[in-house]
């Protein structure tokens, strides 16, 4: 194949005449079709490299090869690609967890060879069955293979997913002289040399970052209150549509909410949310299309809007908080000024950044004391499922599958899966603890370069290419330093602050009733798994999150100090009334009782009672000495470690009730006493708490 053929190609795709090739995708596709050389592309966002791997599938499928695989880690990305894909003519297919019902049909589509390029998610990779009964069938006659957001690769880079690890394995049964294309724009030396190594003979084409289009600026903010109150005054004023990143969903939510008080119209995007309606994928396809065609003004998301969402007139990026290193922030700046001539990307920092991270990277890898549990339960029990591990050792769920994750993509790997359950191999294993240290040394540095970007006098685009080992900086000049001026206010409005820092004191929010339980978990109580209607609570309302900005940060205080403040019972007292369905008010107020800190709450409960007119009746004793709840990681171990914990007084009020405590974490102690106090005659049970300490 020809430049001028595979220009036509390009041409077509693009739906525009007088297109031409950027700098590098001629050769990278030359490199591919002709030579079939393994290739290792890192380019800027928005150069085009699904351009490379879509012509040149759609010039190997003319010449008779098989179909091309793709390996694409987001379910945004995968969509995007298809549509790419079918201007040139390309009959794309995906596998992935949005479309589990059309497996069998489009394996036997690729079988019969009606499908030119296949999109898999990377956790397909993981299992068995998909590889050896599927990939392993048509390994022969692959035409292409394509790793697209290679880093994900490496360990050392700043997206490095467990399920990318496997693709190493899966590339050992391909044939020799296979052509395969691996694609970034975020990869600095150290990244590139770790796939290198692991793909093995890997040419690379590097082009240059800097990103023309784009304005940045860094604004540091002292709280919540006031980027809240930056982000009203100021997201009007930007052109076009963006995205508004944070660093958690709850602050995607707080932030989404906020906007739309004045009318912004924006929405919450993110996933990993069991349950929540944002995390279903054609909800997310719904939002991301809004946002294609300018029907919102923002997405305020998590990182799950980042690689390859592709909207080429995005006019800004501005970060809530501080993402946690410098790639991670070149990626998703990247989404901004793909097909304009000036967008606009501002990262606001705060003070609680440094907590949030901190956290993120104390929860990267698993323990040697984790790996060891585990091992060790799998082992003596002759294999068992991560449900089965979860009442068998006090790791959270999520703990529990990461670390499984993490070793089963070992080489050679002390696990392996036979349908739900995981068994021992004969593999002595030990946690490489070195290379954990290094990497977490790492990530220490990465934050550091963050902050140190934060404070940079220089040209900003100049630091981010710095940090990637570009070899072409020169200073961008539309950078607010290199302008030598703020782009936008570097202050907030005082009038917008204090709505800000109001509208975070009525930030409350509702967690659902719990309805189901471990088997064998409340044994003493005799709660069925199934926890009946007529014992279940009506659900608990929450003041404030812990530390957060508004009553967080006050009740934590207050906690320390022993002393709940009178702010905190008019604040509740209000939550209460204006929360609560007015025909079903409490007729009478209990709290949860603790050993540790027997005055706390009786005190807050017995002051809140007064201020609502309603007798404090203490009727929930706490007769057994429990472990802290904080320390049981996951609900069988909640649930056992409070099992015969409380009673109740034999005689309470018949009406409905105010069950109290100062924090909510997991929800099983309102959920058990709600439960003792049905059994003992009470009416609904309404629950409220001054904070929850749960992450999410």
């Amino acid at each position: 194949m020809d430049r001028n053929s595979a220009l036509e190609l390009l041409r077509k795709s693009l739906q525009n005449p007088v297109a031409d090739f950027r700098e590098h995708q001629w050769e990278a596709i030359d490199l591919v079709v002709n030579q079939k050389k393994k290739l290792l592309v890192v380019e800027r966002t928005g150069w085009g490299k699904s351009s490379v791997y879509f012509i040149s599938t759609k010039i190997l499928r003319d010449q008779g090869k098989g179909p091309t695989i793709i390996i694409s880690p987001l379910l945004a990305l995968m969509r995007n690609q298809i549509e790419a894909a079918g201007r040139l003519g390309i009959r794309a297919a995906t596998i992935n967890t949005s479309n589990m019902e059309d497996w069998d049909e489009i394996k036997q589509a690729v079988l019969n060879d009606n499908v030119d390029a296949l999109l898999i998610s990377p956790e397909r990779l993981a299992n068995e069955r998909f590889v050896s009964g599927f990939l392993e069938q048509i390994a022969g006659r692959i035409g292409l293979f394509v790793v697209d957001e290679a880093h994900c690769i490496s360990d050392w880079g700043h997206d490095f997913r467990t399920d990318y690890r496997r693709i190493t394995n899966i590339l050992k049964m391909m044939p020799d002289g296979m052509p395969i294309l691996g694609t970034t724009a975020t990869a600095n030396d150290r990244v590139v040399n770790d796939i290198v190594s692991q793909l093995g003979n890997v040419e690379v084409i590097r082009g240059p970052l800097t990103r023309e289009s784009i304005s940045l600026q860094n604004i540091v903010m002292r709280d919540q209150s006031e980027r809240l109150a930056w982000l009203v005054e100021n997201i009007p004023n930007m052109e076009g549509s963006g995205i508004i990143y944070t660093q958690t969903i709850r602050d995607a939510k707080l932030v989404s909410a906020y906007l739309n008080t004045f009318g912004i119209n924006v929405e919450a995007y993110f996933s990993g949310a069991e349950g929540e309606e944002a995390d279903s994928n054609e909800y997310r396809q719904q939002l991301e299309s809004m946002l294609s065609e300018n029907r919102v003004k923002a997405l305020v998301s998590t990182s799950a809007l980042g690689m390859g969402y592709d909207k080429p007139d995005l006019g800004f990026v501005v970060h809530y908080q501080a993402p946690g290193s410098i790639i991670a922030y070149y990626q998703q700046v990247g989404r901004a000024g793909r097909n304009i001539p000036n967008a606009y990307c501002i990262l606001l920092f705060g003070r609680e950044d440094e907590e949030i991270h901190e956290y993120f990277r104390g929860s990267s890898f698993p323990s040697t004391h984790e790996v060891a549990l585990i091992l060790e339960n799998i082992g003596e029990n002759g294999g068992m499922s991560i449900p089965e591990l979860a009442q068998s050792i006090n790791l959270s769920k999520g703990q529990i599958e990461k670390t499984i994750k993490y070793i089963s993509v070992e080489d050679p790997s002390p696990i392996y899966k036979e349908k739900t359950r995981y068994l021992r191999t004969a593999i002595e294993y030990k946690l490489d603890v070195e290379k954990i240290e290094r990497l977490m040394i790492q990530k220490t540095d990465e934050w550091l370069e963050v902050k140190d970007y934060i404070g940079y006098n220089g040209c900003l685009m100049n630091y981010l290419q710095q940090i990637l080992n570009d070899e072409v900086i020169v200073p961008c000049g539309k950078c607010a330093n290199c302008l030598g001026g703020a782009i936008f206010p570097d202050e907030a409005d005082h009038g917008l602050i204090v709505n800000a820092s109001t509208f975070l004191r009525h930030s409350e929010f509702y967690v659902p009733q719990r309805k189901q339980t471990n088997k064998g978990a409340l044994k003493e109580y005799g709660i069925p798994t199934k926890i009946p209607a007529e014992l279940q609570s009506e659900g608990t309302w929450v003041l404030s999150r812990w530390g957060d900005a508004g009553w967080g940060k006050i009740v934590a205080d207050d906690k320390h100090r022993g002393f709940f403040r009178e702010e905190l019972v008019s604040a509740m007292g209000e939550m209460i009334r204006n929360k609560i369905d007015k025909r079903n008010l409490p007729t009478w107020v209990t709290c949860v009782p603790s050993k540790r800190h027997p005055e706390l709450v009786p005190n807050f409960a017995e002051r809140l009672a007064k201020s609502l007119s309603l007798p404090f009746i203490s009727c929930v004793e706490k007769i057994k000495d429990t472990e802290p709840q904080k320390e049981q990681q996951n609900s069988y171990f909640q649930c056992v470690n409070l099992d015969g914990a409380f009673t109740v007084d034999e005689e309470i009020p018949d009406g409905s009730v105010l069950l109290l405590d100062d924090a909510i974490d997991s929800g099983w102690t309102f959920t058990i006493i709600a439960a003792l106090l049905r059994r003992a005659g009470s009416g609904p049970v309404y629950a409220a708490a001054l904070t929850s300490t749960a992450v999410n």
